[in-house]
């Protein structure tokens, strides 16, 4: 990790365990004229706003206390305490209930806010038989583990709720939801929609979306896949996180592959070192190759080895000409293929382009790709944890113009180089933008104080976190007093610092 100060080392990261979660499927209908049930999550929450999503969520302590306290409640099923938690959720969030006699009803708004304002009244209606658990079936369709890019995780069980011909229809509680609308897709159509960028999707949802599609409800529940899942981010971006030595609180580094299956393919940010990451790296490429694709290039973003893997060992197993930066280019072999990438460029993938953008702030010679599906971003902004503007070869100035320019190109989604994407990039861009504008000021304001050596100056300024790393604090408040200089509000000299 160049990016940081010499001689400061970090602990590392540690990957997240999964907690368990359930959720339904719900159908109706059956043939061509089958469709399931997806909510829209409400652009408040904080987790996939804007995206629809099946109902469900984790299982609860409630959940297993029902489970235990009622040990007839589904006693063949290994699952039992995951069953439980989907009839909870269903009655929570879109108020529908089997009947005890194998059909469904809706709740009522009643029954559905109590439920919604303490978790463990679902147990008690059934307990007076307001609610029932008798008769309800459930099939596995599949299970997920979320990847290893946050800090929760979560290992979920999708369940097919077969509605039949009944003729419920979802409702939210009173006041707060997690979803504001709901509707009934065809499979077919609603993977199209997301095909067409016109519908937002997680995505362990596309995938399911897929299996659906291409095998049927009842295929999936004679084997339901688990285990090894592609992660589509978006139509034609697929995410492969690679074990890395990174910035914690990040384990991995996103590699992208980009293109549709059986066409032209680039991988970015091919950061695999470790015998783990080069593995999973060439499983990956095994496997474009076997759809047809071929990977005409690869992409990097910009010059840390947390970036950039081990080219020798990878070539081994895929060769293909490097697309970057000049000054990405200057720390790489200078192979004959490759080919500098710069401003104004844009790559062509059977029609899907990728237009080329500087934002050289991070480093020297960062790039970004934008594209109709969003923005490959790099190390600009990331969900969980920071970003190092490095006092060595970083420019503050650059960052913040960049950060602002990445704003108003108003990309749907950004598809970070660490971290689960950015459903939200305006608002997470504007929580960078004045995060770093707020302790520009504080910089400059602690020089015009008075203070002059970079340590005092760096302590006033970073009163306000404690808890900082003192070296990265350090770094980060030359990297201010820097840009500021550039901009002529102080000057040095002799190490010491004055207001303009």
């Amino acid at each position: 990790m160049t990016e940081l100060p010499e001689g400061v080392i970090l602990h590392t990261g540690s990957v997240a365990e999964p907690r368990p979660s359930a959720a339904a499927v719900l159908s109706r209908g059956d043939g061509e004229g089958l469709e399931i049930l997806l909510c829209h999550r409400v652009s408040e929450v904080p987790a996939f706003p804007d995206f629809w999503a099946f109902p469900g969520g984790g299982i609860s302590r409630i959940d297993r206390a029902a489970g235990e306290e009622n040990p007839d409640w589904f006693i063949e099923r290994e699952d039992r305490f995951s069953m439980i938690a989907i009839l909870r959720e269903m009655v929570e969030e879109v108020g529908i209930a089997p009947d005890g006699n194998g059909g469904f009803f809706n709740v009522g708004e009643n029954l559905q806010n109590l439920v919604n304002s303490d978790k463990s009244e679902w147990t008690k209606l059934v307990a007076s038989g307001e609610l029932s658990v008798s008769g309800f079936e459930a099939n596995i369709v599949s299970q997920r583990t979320t990847p290893p890019l946050a800090p929760i995780r979560f290992s979920n069980i999708f369940y097919h709720v077969s509605l039949g011909t009944s003729e419920v229809e979802p409702t939210f509680p009173t006041g707060l939801s997690e979803f504001d609308e709901f509707r009934w897709w065809k499979p077919i159509e609603l993977l199209n929609s997301w095909l067409a960028n016109k519908v937002r999707l997680a995505p362990p949802q596309v995938t399911l979306i897929r299996d659906i599609v291409d095998l049927g409800f009842e295929s999936l529940g004679i084997n339901p896949p688990s285990g090894y899942h592609i992660i589509e981010f978006a139509p034609g971006v697929e995410c492969v996180p690679l074990p890395t030595t990174t910035l914690p609180p990040s384990t991995h580094t996103n590699c992208y592959v980009l293109g549709i299956s059986g066409g032209p393919r680039i991988l970015v940010d091919p950061a695999a070192r470790s015998s783990e990451s080069l593995k999973i790296l060439e499983n990956k490429v095994s496997e474009i190759h076997d759809s047809g694709s071929e990977i005409i290039a690869t992409v990097f973003t910009h010059k840390h080895p947390d970036h950039i893997g081990n080219l020798s060992a990878i070539s081994q197993f895929y060769q293909a000409p490097i697309w970057a930066s000049q000054e990405t280019l200057g720390i790489i072999p200078n192979y004959d293929s490759n080919k500098v990438i710069e401003e104004g460029d844009t790559i062509n993938l059977d029609g899907i382009i990728w237009d080329v953008i500087e934002t050289p702030g991070h480093c020297p010679g960062h790039i970004c790709l934008v594209g109709d599906a969003g923005i490959i971003s790099g190390d600009n902004a990331v969900m969980f944890g920071t970003i190092l503007v490095p006092s060595s070869d970083g420019d503050m100035n650059e960052y913040l113009t960049g950060l602002e320019r990445i704003r108003r190109l108003s990309p749907t989604l950004l598809f970070p180089a660490h971290g689960p994407l950015v459903a939200n990039p305006d608002k997470l861009l504007t929580r960078y933008i004045k995060h770093r504008t707020v302790r520009h000021s504080r910089v400059l304001d602690a020089v015009k104080s008075g203070f002059s050596d970079v340590n005092s100056i760096a302590n006033k300024t970073y009163e306000d976190t404690p808890d900082a790393h003192p070296a990265l604090a350090l770094d980060q408040t030359i990297s201010h007093l820097t840009a500021l200089e550039k901009s002529g509000n102080v000057s040095s000299d002799n190490g010491l610092w004055s207001a303009i």
